[in-house]
């Protein structure tokens, strides 16, 4: 079986071994998987299952089929609306989100080291998909979620098998207590952000995305952005497929905030190199609420390193998108919508046109083609699909 790769600090270049089950440097700062940048044999695909285990070369680990569900591959289909815009579906992935990309690799990891004990935290549709993955290969998990999660992510932990520890307060609070309870002996912190195989899970949306546009990529990817696992996964697989010759450029990256909570959009409009400090207020996104995220610094400089940018959206906005997408037989919860409602207000122009984000932003959203995931399904957050503040 090939070595598994180690892991290294983002910042002081301090290397852990996997087995160590290190999830975050001494000094502080986030992990990266060392020296790994795998090159998919393109011209064996047409061959291969029909899984993000096709992607096998670019994987850091190999699958295990007791605990793959067959996730990946999801649809991409035109949106009726917009007839530049391209809607991928991992709301249809095993777990309804696109959570179940990282999962199942963390899950196979956990597995082959010998993990019995697993912890996360999560807004929501992480803790599901680790809980969905993590009792299929037979370990133990136990996801902090904040109190206010929604009811139906909450019963879909449960009926998983998860233990389920309700944290009063924010999605910072969830963390901080999460972070409490990290580095138990022998106990796996199988964090979606801060573990970074999960990541290369997750970067198997963006080689589809190159797949199934013939093996072409777009001009423009929206994404959703809290604590920015799917900009981070489709930047990888951007990089590395251009680094292959099997793309010619990369496409600009336009994350999507909640105006309620976006320290993201706020840094990149003041020039900073990382998230500024935050409050984060109420917002229908739930899943994007995140007012520090860890890998703030990364995310800042992979949407530059693309030509892209950040903006937010307010709620009236997202719960508009949500429902327009419901018109056209895609209902998906809040968090999912955000990325679609940037692009209606770009095709509008009801932007902020004082906004030096939403400036360059509006030219990046109406380009010829622009790729525009629905991460979540909408039973996980059914809720009223009018109930907005402004």
């Amino acid at each position: 079986m090939p070595a598994l790769p180690d892991l290294v600090c983002s910042e002081c270049a301090a290397v852990y071994p996997v087995e160590s089950l290190a999830w975050q440097c001494a000094c502080g700062a986030t992990l990266d998987v060392v020296d790994f940048a795998g090159t998919v044999d393109a011209a064996a695909l047409a061959g291969r299952e029909t899984s993000l285990w096709r992607y096998a070369e670019a994987l850091p680990i190999a699958v295990d089929p007791a605990i793959s569900l067959g996730e990946g591959l999801s649809p991409l289909v035109p949106s009726l609306a917009l007839a530049h815009v391209q809607l991928k579906l991992d709301f249809l992935l095993p777990t309804l989100s696109f959570k179940d990309r990282g999962a199942v690799v963390l899950a196979t990891l956990a597995k082959r080291l010998g993990v019995t004990q697993a912890m996360v935290d999560s807004s929501g549709n992480a803790g599901t998909a680790m809980a969905a993955y993590f009792g299929r290969a037979g370990i133990g998990c136990t996801v902090y979620v904040p109190e206010s999660t929604s009811p139906g992510k909450l019963a879909q932990m449960r009926a998983h098998g998860a233990t389920v520890e309700l944290v009063p307060g924010s999605r910072a609070d969830t963390s901080a207590a999460a972070l409490r309870a990290a580095g138990q002996p022998g106990v796996m912190y199988a964090s979606h952000v801060y573990h970074p195989y999960f990541l290369h899970g997750v970067k198997t949306y963006g080689y589809e995305i190159w797949e199934q546009r013939g093996r072409s990529l777009p001009e423009t990817v929206v994404v959703p952005v809290g604590n920015g696992t799917l900009l981070l996964g489709c930047y990888l697989a951007f990089r590395e497929l251009v680094a292959a010759g099997l793309a010619e450029r990369m496409p600009r990256l336009c994350a999507v905030q909640a105006s309620a909570c976006s320290p993201l959009e706020q840094a990149m409009a003041q020039g900073l190199d990382a998230p500024v400090a935050v409050q984060s207020g109420a917002t229908i996104a739930e899943g994007i609420a995140i007012a520090a995220p860890p890998r703030g610094k990364q995310i800042l400089a992979a949407v530059r390193a693309t030509g892209g940018t950040i903006i937010s959206v307010t709620d009236r906005q997202t719960a508009a998108a949500r429902q327009e997408l419901a018109d056209e037989g895609l209902f998906v919860e809040p968090t999912s919508a955000v990325s679609f409602a940037a692009v209606r207000a770009a095709a509008d122009q009801t932007f902020d046109f004082d906004s030096p984000t939403w400036t360059t932003a509006a030219t990046l959203l109406t380009a010829c083609s622009v790729v525009v995931p629905l991460c979540g399904a909408g039973l996980k957050s059914p809720g009223d699909t009018t109930r907005a503040q402004a």
